[in-house]
C-alpha cells in the first residue's frame, strides 16, 4: 500500500461520510417527499438517513478513534469513552430509524420483517447491541481482568470491522429495494436508469467506497495503535 499519512486520511474519510449523510437526505427530501412523524412515506424517509448517519458514518468513526496518532500515548479512558459514546450514538440512530420503518409499516399495513433487506438490517442492529455491551463489560468497566481483555480484543475488532461492512451492506440493499418499490411507472422506471436512480445508485457506491476505506485503514499496521505490552511499543 501506498504510504498515506493517516490525517489527511481521515479528512478525505470525514468529507466521504459528510457527502454520502448529505446526499441520502436530499435524495429523500428532493424526490421522496421530505420528512414527517405522522406515519406517512414521509416517515419512512427518516430511516435512511439515520441508518446512514449512524449505522454507517458514525460507526466509522468510532472505528478509527484508536487510529489517531493523539491515541497513543497517555490515558486511554477518555478515548475509550469518546469510541463508546459515538457507538452509542450511532446505536441510538439506528433504533430511530428502526423505529421509523416500523411506523410506517404499521400505519399504512404493510408487514413487516419479509425482505432480505429487513432481516440483514436487524440482525446487523442486534450484532451491534451485543458487541456495544460487550465492549463496554470489558473495557469500560474495571471488573474485568488484563487477561480477558487481552483475549476480548481482537474478537472485538474483528466483529467491529464485519459490523461495518454488514451495515454498508444493509444501506445498498435497503437502497436497491426502494428503488425498485419506487420507480415502477412509465419512464420513470428503474430500468430506464432515471435521474434519481443515477443518483441513489451512486449514494450506494459511495457508501461501499466508505466502508472499504474504513476497514482497509483498521487493517493497515502502521496506524495501529502501539501495543503497550509488546517490547516494540517501548521503541
Amino acid at each position: 500500500m501506498l504510504e498515506l499519512p493517516f490525517l489527511p486520511f481521515c479528512l478525505l474519510l470525514g468529507g466521504l461520510g459528510f457527502v454520502c449523510v448529505a446526499l441520502v437526505s436530499a435524495w429523500c427530501q428532493y424526490w421522496r417527499g421530505g420528512f414527517a412523524l405522522d406515519g406517512s412515506t414521509q416517515t419512512f424517509n427518516w430511516h435512511p438517513v439515520l441508518m446512514v448517519t449512524g449505522m454507517v458514518v458514525l460507526y466509522g468513526a468510532a472505528a478509527l478513534v484508536y487510529r489517531l496518532p493523539p491515541t497513543w500515548s497517555g490515558p486511554k479512558l477518555p478515548w475509550k469513552l469518546l469510541h463508546g459514546a459515538l457507538a452509542l450514538a450511532a446505536f441510538i440512530l439506528a433504533v430511530l430509524g428502526l423505529a421509523a420503518v416500523f411506523c410506517f409499516h404499521n400505519h399504512q399495513g404493510t408487514p413487516n420483517m419479509y425482505s432480505l433487506h429487513s432481516w440483514l438490517g436487524l440482525a446487523t442492529v442486534l450484532l451491534f447491541s451485543c458487541q456495544w455491551l460487550a465492549g463496554f463489560s470489558t473495557f469500560l468497566l474495571p471488573w474485568a481482568p488484563a487477561w480477558l481483555r487481552g483475549l476480548y480484543k481482537p474478537i472485538h475488532v474483528f466483529f467491529g470491522s464485519i459490523i461495518l461492512l454488514l451495515s454498508v451492506a444493509s444501506c445498498v440493499s435497503g437502497i436497491n429495494e426502494k428503488l425498485f418499490f419506487s420507480l415502477k411507472n412509465g419512464t420513470m422506471q428503474y430500468k430506464n436508469l432515471p435521474p434519481e436512480a443515477i443518483f441513489a445508485n451512486t449514494l450506494g457506491l459511495l457508501l461501499l467506497l466508505f466502508g472499504v476505506l474504513v476497514v482497509a485503514a483498521l487493517a493497515r499496521p502502521g496506524w495501529k495503535r502501539p501495543d503497550t505490552d509488546s517490547p516494540d511499543s517501548y521503541q
